[in-house]
């Protein structure tokens, strides 16, 4: 290790994504920053500490442990895989040509035709709205008073 490192990342046979810490921390500070990354102290194994379930994303997981401490301003030596300086991020879904595809739409639409240059309609715009004829007779309402209601 790097002199002034104080954390450690790798992985392990048998406990798979572990964590320890340097002299140059104190221990009951290295141990709160590592549960909060979720790392479990690994019993009989002093100072050395494994991931909480490495089957739920041990990767990216132990990644994110190693981004969060170095940006709290420690110095963290990490394998390959699992430095996220020096390895490529997880691929990123892509749409193919998805801006290709949308300039030849937008070229299309502009190529064509348009309502407002096109020709005026050749048949007659109906000028007013014919009004349902009225009714032959009146129409009659009943109001009946309702028992019970409020008096004044």
């Amino acid at each position: 290790m790097q002199p002034g490192t104080h954390f450690s990342f790798g992985d392990h046979k048998e406990h798979g994504f572990v964590a320890s810490f340097t002299s140059s921390i104190p221990q009951h500070l290295a141990h709160w920053f590592l549960e909060r990354e979720q790392f479990e102290p690994v019993p009989g194994e002093p100072g050395l500490y494994r991931l909480s379930e490495p089957g739920r994303d041990g990767v990216r997981r132990t990644r994110q442990a190693v981004h969060d401490l170095r940006r709290r301003g420690f110095t963290v030596q990490a394998d390959i895989r699992l430095n996220p300086a020096l390895s490529a991020g997880p691929p990123r879904p892509v749409r193919p040509q998805g801006l290709q595809e949308r300039r030849r739409r937008l070229a299309l639409a502009a190529a064509g035709r348009t309502t407002q240059r096109s020709a005026p309609p050749t048949t007659a715009p109906v000028s007013a709205r014919s009004l349902p004829p009225e009714p032959t007779y009146a129409p009659t309402v009943h109001l009946t008073a309702v028992a019970g209601g409020r008096s004044r």
